[in-house]
């Protein structure tokens, strides 16, 4: 079987009508940018929370002081997005801001790369109805999750740019591009073990390909690419192996509770009822339209005019089905709605095949990469590909309308994506504005947590999240010390005031407790109280009190009794030998 890349065509237009390619490139580079900062300046920058909204950037900020994975970091994941979030920190920007800016160029870039391939046309030959369509894709894939670092974002791009560049390379032999998307591949599993698929697509991609049967030195070529498509792993694996983590990371990455996708593949087999119900009905209306849709178009034209009438209405129906999931989903995960979407997609891509005699590969990547997506133990849905799953439903739809005699006049194309542009962003503003991700509505933002620290500049946030933060900054001017914890869930602060973390964990939740976590978090606290020189704070409120903007108090007395999960923070206070102290809402243990 092979997988080719169709020729992609581009109709040259007229001299006097023609831009310059660098111009071109410049102008989709312009509005990916707007687009991103637009998005961080409206939506992303309001609404904070101090635990996952820095979990990234706290582990990057570990590997930029030369800690190394598993050895001197804890992780249940490979930290390769910790590696490639080093980057946010040499953003001319606040950090948290600028975090933000680039997580949703991350999403608009990944969605970009898999319109490319759905439609097998390059950017450059785009106009501008295309460009909204791609763009509104890119809102759409943001719903309501917050703009923050966080490792399924890097996933989802690097597979999507890994597989462009893959397809650009076989198509056009270059080898540059070819090895460049295998090493994105390789780097994808890297960020999350989910995404081991993406580089598995990738040898089965590069070993069915016409290209790479072709010419005289195909073989050495062959493990050239596989070279690169491995180096990545090679490397991770070198650099703890050296650090001294080998057998911790096998721990580690084996030890975390296993996602299999359960809650996407099972849709509706725990309760059949939900198929009539929205949005999950339109699942069932979609593919009594795509059986219509077979019967009407493997004929071919035999139908004459009446088969070419009932394909426009079929595809129309089959596009509002599509329209009428992402409505009623409300872009809230727990209505199910990516689930459906991804659904929808599973139903278009045979229907596409059989129609037009060739398999649509991009649209088994498309839905490969919203399986990865869903092997998750929070948010096991793949939301973050909603706007992409939409968008390659409308695509392969498309693909089966009997070509017309004259094309479409651009303006009217231009237009309509511009308003679904703007229809997607004026919904994700309203959603945002709502609620914002484990923070209140938009007007009870009225903290810049830039007064607290220059790193979150721009940021709003609830009275009492401003709160919180701001006390953490005075009890490090009060009892300043080497080495600083605070347990359990503000992963944030270090990052955001420099400090350094003496355990091994940021963030320990429940799930990312793998492996010896216990022992060496328990040795570490004997440790700092044998060396001294250390503050280690402990919340005493739920993160969940401060997403609704509870009460924060300004003193506590000295025995109130310490937030944790798995008696794990009780247990390390009462190992510290420091004298306790309280400082606003948190009890700690000092010792200078």
């Amino acid at each position: 079987m092979d997988v080719a890349s169709p020729a992609q065509t581009v109709t040259t237009p007229a001299p006097r009508k023609q831009i310059r390619p660098l111009l071109r490139w410049s102008i989709h580079a312009g509005w990916v940018l707007l687009l991103a900062l637009a998005t961080e300046l409206r939506v992303g920058r309001f609404g904070f929370h101090p635990s996952d909204q820095g979990f990234i950037l706290a582990q990057a900020w570990r590997v930029l002081h030369g800690e190394v994975p598993h050895a001197d970091i804890i992780s249940a994941r490979p930290l390769g997005s910790a590696v490639l979030h080093v980057a946010d920190f040499a953003l001319p920007m606040p950090l948290f801001f600028g975090s933000g800016f680039l997580a949703m160029i991350e999403i608009i870039v990944a969605t970009i790369a898999f319109a490319t391939l759905v439609t097998r046309r390059r950017v450059l030959a785009w106009g501008p109805g295309m460009t909204a369509l791609v763009a509104a894709a890119s809102l759409i894939n943001l719903n309501a999750f917050p703009l923050m670092a966080w490792h399924t974002v890097d996933g989802i791009f690097l597979t999507a740019c890994g597989a462009w560049a893959l397809d650009v390379g076989l198509g056009g032999d270059r080898a540059l591009a070819r090895r460049g998307g295998l090493v994105l591949l390789g780097c994808a599993v890297l960020v999350k073990q989910s995404f081991v698929l993406a580089p598995v697509i990738g040898v089965f991609w590069l070993l069915l390909h016409p290209a790479t049967r072709a010419g005289t030195r195909r073989v050495a070529r062959l493990v050239l690419d596989l070279l690169a498509l491995g180096a990545p792993g090679l490397a991770y694996v070198t650099w703890v192996s050296l650090g001294g983590g080998f057998t911790e990371m096998v721990e580690q990455l084996t030890g975390g509770l296993p996602a299999y996708g359960e809650r996407l593949l099972g849709l509706w087999l725990d309760d059949p009822g939900v198929l009539t119900k929205p949005p999950v009905r339109e699942l069932g209306f979609f593919a009594a339209i795509a059986v219509v849709l077979l019967a009407v178009r493997v004929p071919g034209d035999r139908l004459g005019v009446a088969g070419r009438v009932a394909t426009w209405v079929l595809v129309l129906a089959g596009g509002a089905a599509v329209v009428s999931t992402v409505a009623e989903g409300r872009f809230t995960g727990s209505t199910r709605w990516a689930d459906v979407l991804w659904w929808i997609v599973a139903v278009s891509v045979p229907v596409n095949a059989a129609v037009r005699r060739k398999l649509p590969w991009p649209g088994l990547l498309v839905l490969a990469t919203g399986f990865m997506i869903s092997l998750s133990w929070g948010n096991d849905t793949p939301t973050l590909l909603c706007g992409t799953l939409a968008l390659t439903t409308v695509l392969l739809l498309g693909e089966l309308v009997p070509p017309r005699p004259r094309p479409v006049p651009r303006w009217v194309t231009a237009t309509a994506g511009c308003a679904a542009m703007a229809v997607c962003g004026w919904v994700v503003v309203a959603q945002h504005d709502r609620a914002a991700y484990l923070d209140v509505g938009h007007e009870r933002l009225t903290e810049d947590l830039g007064a607290v620290t220059p790193a979150m500049s721009g940021i709003r946030t609830n009275p009492s999240t401003f709160t919180f933060v701001r006390q953490i900054r005075d009890c490090l001017d009060r009892f300043p010390a080497a080495r600083t914890a605070i347990l359990p869930d503000s992963p944030f602060a270090y990052p955001a005031f420099g400090l350094r973390n003496p355990f091994p964990l940021e963030w320990p939740l429940p799930l990312e407790v793998v492996g010896d976590a216990p022992e060496r978090m328990l040795a570490t606290a004997d440790r700092l109280s044998r060396e001294g020189g250390y503050l280690v704070l402990f919340q005493t409120d739920s993160y969940r009190m401060l997403a609704t903007g509870g009460p924060v108090p300004e003193s506590i007395p000295a025995d109130t009794p310490v937030f944790d999960y798995l008696g794990l923070e009780k247990a390390i206070q009462a190992r510290l030998t420091g004298r306790t102290v309280t400082c606003g809402s948190f009890v700690g243990k000092y010792a200078p």
